[in-house]
């Protein structure tokens, strides 16, 4: 039997190395990015895949954004009602205390002129803003929303509107995020500024302390339940987070699933790899040295 011999290994042995290499390639690319699919070609299904996740997890990004910022802001409106729930404390407990028929003219207008200064505290307060713009305007945040008018029932125009802002704090859901100042400082079923003001003229004038203290203190629950909006809006942006951020987590891990890479594998890949390509060149060696001599003994 003749020994048949392959006049021109070189192509096949070249591609065998080529093959090889490439093996080699792909394990020490997984393993420096912890990635099995690198490219679209890798596996088209899974990377169309993980672009969609990147897009959702994208716009996660920005709801968490759109919920630190507002609730940056409403921490800050949560403080100043706190301190307009503190001052109307203050003002009840001294128009009570004006209400004593025993106290002299002069008490009377020392507690009117405490319960000024109440009222333009609170006054500067529904006038707060946020970042430059006026928290209690409605969508006007340009515009100054109270200032003192006597011309009005209550002593107090508004020049806000009764609008409000909203925005997208997670797919679908859409919130809004401020309650008008009119609704808040001068409702018709409890005016926080008005009753202030007409406890100031009953103590002054000694008349109707009585319906003064009752305005007040129906201004004062009305404020309150006012304030609930701004708490339960907070609570609701909390949910909204923490909603997202578990969102965030389950995207990783289904990115992972769909082009993590099993480490200990492609390290065991890339060392066959190795091992087959120093097999073929120490094996091409031999074959050229056989061939040599072949052509030798010819």
């Amino acid at each position: 039997m003749s020994l048949r011999i392959n006049p021109d290994p070189a192509p096949d042995l070249l591609a065998a190395i080529a093959q090889n290499r490439q093996a080699q390639n792909t394990a020490l690319q997984q393993i420096s990015t912890g990635r099995q699919v690198n490219q679209i070609s890798d596996n088209p299904a899974a990377a169309a895949e993980v672009i969609l996740n990147h897009i959702r997890g994208g716009q996660d990004n920005q709801y968490l954004q759109n919920i630190s910022d507002l609730t940056a802001q409403g921490n800050s409106i949560d403080s100043t009602l706190s301190s307009v729930v503190q001052a109307m404390t203050q003002a009840i407990s001294l128009g009570t205390e004006g209400a004593n028929g025993t106290l002299s003219d002069s008490n009377r207008q020392a507690i009117a002129q405490q319960l000024t200064g109440i009222r333009d505290q609170v006054l500067s307060l529904a006038n707060q803003t946020y970042q430059g713009s006026y928290v209690f305007a409605g969508t006007a945040t340009s515009t100054q929303p109270f200032v003192l008018d006597p011309s009005q029932p209550d002593g107090v125009k508004y020049n806000g509107n009764t609008n409000v802002n909203s925005i997208t704090i997670s797919q679908g859901n859409t919130i809004a995020i401020n309650a008008p100042g009119s609704q808040i400082f001068t409702n018709p079923a409890g005016d926080v500024l008005g009753s202030l003001n007409g406890m100031i003229t009953a103590l002054q004038n000694n008349s109707g302390l009585a319906a003064a203290n009752t305005n007040l203190q129906q201004a004062f629950s009305q404020l309150t339940s006012q304030r609930v909006f701004y708490g339960n809006t907070l609570q609701q942006l909390q949910s909204t987070q923490t909603f997202l951020n578990s969102d965030k987590i389950q995207l990783a891990q289904q990115e992972n699933t769909l082009v993590g890479v099993d480490l200990a594998s492609s390290i065991t890949n890339l060392q066959q790899a190795t091992v087959a390509t120093n097999a073929i060149l120490s094996a091409t060696g031999q074959i050229l040295s056989t061939m040599n001599l072949l052509n030798f003994l010819k």
